[in-house]
């Protein structure tokens, strides 16, 4: 039985949700679009070879991730018996990727386009996962604002968190939720007239990081 790792990385560009897929350049499903990852040499952690493989094949290094899942089904990869542990990140700091090794193409893609059609092996699974670990993350910590300029206002914000749940939200409940959550945001003192209406409140992120109460859909 082999051990491989995959990567589910996952930023907001141009207010979509997006994924990093690599295009496969060597058996098997070659041509086909997948996940970062690869096999797990024998003198390596599975952190090391996850850094390794998204290094090789998308040259993107330096990333926050976490361990997702475990994924073992008989027959997602026609190779043999395989084992994969996927790893995520939703990240803010999204470079642009340059393939390498066997990938013969490497970008971003919206969340919606990388299910349709479905990726390589059983990555449209993990892919699902990934984004529902991506979505939780935003009730429970700080990051969404990550995503947005030092200075933003609650409307841009709300983008964020829009881009990544799929949903529109409604814009005085969540102005609402997030400016009574303690610590979350704190003003600036400065407004923006850059949206429609009267000017808007400028805020920055607050200290902090883990949300109490979260901010739910």
């Amino acid at each position: 039985m082999a051990v491989t790792v995959d990567r589910a990385i996952l930023t907001v560009r141009s207010g979509e949700l997006c994924v990093l897929l690599v295009r496969r350049g060597v058996p098997p499903f070659v041509g086909d679009w997948a996940l970062p990852g690869g096999y797990v040499l024998p003198d390596e952690d599975l952190r090391s070879a996850a850094d390794r493989e998204l290094r090789e094949e998308t040259g993107l290094t330096d990333l926050h991730l976490e361990q997702l899942a475990t994924y073992g089904a008989p027959g997602r990869d026609p190779r043999g018996r395989t084992v994969t542990v996927a790893h995520t990140a939703l990240t803010p700091d999204a470079a642009a990727p340059a393939a390498g090794t066997d990938a013969a193409d490497a970008r971003w893609w919206p969340v919606a386009d990388a299910l349709d059609p479905d990726p390589a092996f059983d990555h449209d699974e993990i892919l699902r996962d990934g984004v529902e670990r991506a979505r939780a993350k935003l009730e429970y910590s700080s990051l969404g604002a990550a995503f947005c300029p030092p200075e933003f206002t609650v409307s841009q914000l709300r983008e964020v968190y829009e881009a990544v749940w799929g949903e529109r939200l409604d814009p005085r409940n969540f102005h609402r939720k997030v400016t009574k959550t303690p610590g979350f945001l704190e003003e600036t003192g400065a407004t923006s007239s850059a949206e429609p209406g009267r000017p808007a409140k400028l805020y920055r992120r607050g200290p902090v990081e883990q949300l109490n109460p979260p901010i739910t859909r």
